[in-house]
């Protein structure tokens, strides 16, 4: 996975596919297929969420500052395995 600055934010890719991306000191948005994020989400609400312009998206936040750190570590990895396929 490779990691690049653009407008003081980074960004995660794998083989130049978006994994997930800074967007501020505690918050990085994450891929996912739809039935993960809906479940990783329910299952964790004060660690990660969907903001209504990621609804339609295979995106959603996670709060770095606050959240569960095993299950951003889960959510990160899924991420980075989505993009192998």
């Amino acid at each position: 996975m490779r990691a690049t600055r653009s407008e003081g934010r980074t960004h995660w890719r794998y083989d130049g596919r978006l994994v997930a991306r800074q967007l501020d000191d505690s918050h990085v948005v994450l891929r996912a297929d739809l039935d993960y994020r809906d479940q990783i989400v329910t299952q964790f609400p004060a660690t990660f969420s969907i903001p209504p312009r990621f609804a339609t998206h295979m995106m959603f936040v996670s709060d770095l500052a606050n959240g569960d750190a095993g299950a951003i570590e889960d959510a990160l990895e899924a991420a980075w395995r989505l993009q192998q396929r």
